[in-house]
């Protein structure tokens, strides 16, 4: 899992958590085991589901009315 967060940096959700963690004072690699975990809990949460992942949306809930 710690490979997958490393190559999934790339997604900007993933880099995003990433960078909160950096913005915390975390290291990188304390950063990207805390998205490895993310990225687990996830999975798990499909698995239990039984759902699919689906990406969040590109919309910015902020800035639409």
């Amino acid at each position: 899992m710690f490979l997958s967060a490393f190559a999934a940096l790339r997604d900007r959700v993933s880099r995003a958590y990433y960078s909160r963690k950096i913005g915390q004072g975390n290291r990188h690699n304390k950063a990207l085991i805390a998205l490895a975990r993310r990225r687990c809990d996830v999975l798990f949460a499909m698995l239990r589901d039984g759902t699919f992942y689906c990406p969040p949306s590109h919309t910015n809930p902020l800035t639409t009315a």
